[in-house]
């Protein structure tokens, strides 16, 4: 994949992890708080936030100082 691609699912995944973020912030001001619902999303959470370091980490070249 080249740099654009990576980049558009960079892109990618930085929505669905901030949308991520919005759906746990939205469960927790119910009157009944899902609590097992919220912790499956921030795992979910948690493994797009992998996912994103990994790609950044392939865009980014590693510099030998």
């Amino acid at each position: 994949m080249n740099d654009d691609g990576y980049q558009h699912q960079l892109e990618q995944l930085k929505i669905e992890h901030r949308d991520l973020d919005d759906a746990i912030r939205a469960l927790s001001t119910q009157v009944i708080v899902d609590q097992l619902q919220i912790a499956r999303l921030k795992k979910k959470k948690l493994i797009l936030k992998d996912c994103i370091m990994r790609l950044e980490d392939q865009l980014v070249p590693d510099i030998i100082a």
